[in-house]
């Protein structure tokens, strides 16, 4: 009997289960899931394609209810009636713009409803007339009329300029055609735009050479007084480079190897003059002093050569022309220093030592002219 009790009690809770289930279904299916609604007509003067009872009705994007019946209008067959129910409380009025609208590209057709002056008069039943909104005469095409007109219109355009279209893919025919043919011209000039604007390859940078500060010796004991203003160089435009230069028979200098002077020629001899002064103790700067002192000079260098000369007999060649000046600028003494050394290849390192020993030269002689009170 128990057993029985059991059984009888699981079954009826069962039954009450799918009752209550059948009931929320049936309550949902009347309400739409809107709790209270007022209901509404919609004339649609032409197709509604796609619309369907249960569709969802839309105010301002939102969903406010759905779709409880579509039929033909019983007095003109050429209109569609569609009666929504939507939540009680939304602001329905005479003014409010109705319309059909697609959820997605695929998605169904959706009533949807637009604004309303709030100054405007609720919509409300005429007796035992449902309240009617007259949709835009647009509102029932579909997105495929939309798209076929579309397509028309696309094909008129085609059409119309036929001629120009063809002449245009000719062009284009022509042009690729060039291109073709001149492919690797467009390579070349791919690559020199990737160069200018910094792109393509990392472009490997040449070695640089530095000069050597002469060590000077045999200089007098007693330091000329005041100090030395040390002119930056003057040369021609050829010898104001930083690439090493070869001098043919018939004088003309031409660049050779790929090698670099840490600085330009001029400036690269003012600094290391300057530091062998400092490091043998000659007073000596590259600052121009705000007044000059009545034992103050300036050292004027006026560079001739810095070169190398070709084989069989190729030297390594300095010269350079220097003018002592007083502090009120007369010249006190003028005198031409150089030196050649023996190079026996042109090789960048060969080249270097044979053209730094050839400088350390005329720097001592340099030196030795200056303590000697020039």
């Amino acid at each position: 009997m128990e057993t029985n009790a059991r059984y009888l009690t699981i079954g009826t809770f069962a039954l009450a289960v799918i009752v209550a289930v059948f009931g929320f279904v049936l309550w949902l299916n009347r309400t739409n899931g809107f709790g209270v609604q007022d209901t509404y007509q919609v004339r649609f003067g032409g197709s509604v394609s796609g619309l369907q009872p249960g569709a969802a009705v839309l105010f301002d994007g939102m969903r406010v209810g759905a779709v409880s019946r579509v039929s033909l209008d019983p007095q003109d067959p050429r209109h569609v009636l569609a009666t929504i129910a939507v939540a009680t409380g939304t602001p329905v009025r005479q003014d409010t713009v109705a319309g059909i609208e697609s959820q997605g590209l695929m998605g169904t057709a959706a009533v949807s409803l637009q604004g309303g002056s709030p100054s405007a008069l609720p919509l409300v039943r005429q007796g035992a007339e449902l309240g009617t909104l007259v949709a835009d005469p647009a509102a029932g095409r579909s997105l495929t009329d939309m798209a076929r007109d579309t397509l028309k219109q696309v094909d008129t355009i085609l059409g119309d300029n036929a001629d120009a279209i063809k002449s245009t893919m000719d062009s284009l025919k022509t042009f690729t055609g060039a291109l073709a043919r001149n492919a690797g011209k467009v390579d070349g000039l791919v690559a020199g735009l990737e160069r200018m604007t910094g792109g393509g390859p990392a472009k490997v940078l040449p070695p640089l050479y530095d000069l050597s500060a002469p060590k000077l010796s045999g200089l007098a004991a007693a330091k000329p007084p005041g100090q030395i203003f040390v002119v930056n160089p003057t040369a021609v435009v050829a010898l104001q480079t930083q690439r090493l230069l070869i001098r043919s028979p018939d004088g003309q200098l031409a660049t050779v190897g790929e090698m670099q002077w840490s600085d330009a020629l001029p400036t690269l001899i003012q600094a290391k003059i300057l530091q062998s002064f400092d490091d043998a103790g000659l007073a000596a700067t590259l600052t121009a002093p705000a007044t000059f002192g009545k034992d103050d000079r300036q050292l004027q260098i006026d560079l001739r050569a810095f070169n190398l000369t070709p084989k069989p007999d190729g030297m390594a060649e300095v010269a350079f022309s220097a003018k002592l000046l007083s502090a009120d600028g007369r010249v006190l003494s003028t005198k031409l220093f150089e030196a050649k050394v023996p190079c026996p290849s042109e090789d960048a390192a060969t080249s270097v030592e044979a053209l730094d020993t050839a400088f350390g030269t005329t720097v001592g002689e340099l030196a030795l002219w200056i303590s000697a009170g020039s």
